[in-house]
């Protein structure tokens, strides 16, 4: 699973005003890296305000809508790491959003690997912490 997680789609430290905004940084990565078209973008936008993708333990797993998928040109991940939080409703604060572009039926795969990855506290403990890309796609290799 290379290229799918690279330190150019990873940005620590980031202050986001809503979760708006925390989407489009974590969509931006992916149309800058060649994974997306910049229409998945509004894609990602329409799939939060349909459904949450808050995930619980502080993370947020923004992606597309099932008719965005002719956007995705190859499967990649970015990282948005939000010290301070955003606000994804029902008083849910996310401080990690997992930006996901999904190729054909991969998208599957991809989120059972992050459930899996994510739901070791450990782990979410360290990303939230990280200093530094590498720090953070260590952990992600590890699980992909």
């Amino acid at each position: 699973m290379t290229n799918i997680l690279s330190a150019d789609k990873v940005k620590l430290g980031v202050n986001a005003s809503n979760k708006e905004e925390a989407i489009r940084i974590a969509g931006q990565l992916l149309v800058d890296a060649g994974h997306v078209d910049a229409a998945y973008i509004e894609k990602m936008l329409e799939r939060e305000a349909a459904l949450s993708t808050f995930m619980g333990n502080g993370i947020a797993i923004p992606h597309g809508t099932n008719e965005s998928k002719a956007l995705v040109k190859s499967t990649g991940l970015s990282i948005v790491q939000i010290p301070n939080g955003v606000d994804f409703g029902d008083g849910n604060v996310a401080n990690l959003l997992i930006g996901i572009a999904a190729a054909g039926n991969e998208h599957v795969e991809i989120l059972t690997n992050i459930a899996m990855i994510i739901s070791e506290d450990e782990n979410v403990e360290q990303i939230l912490k990280a200093q530094s890309a590498d720090e953070i796609i260590e952990i992600f290799e590890k699980g992909l």
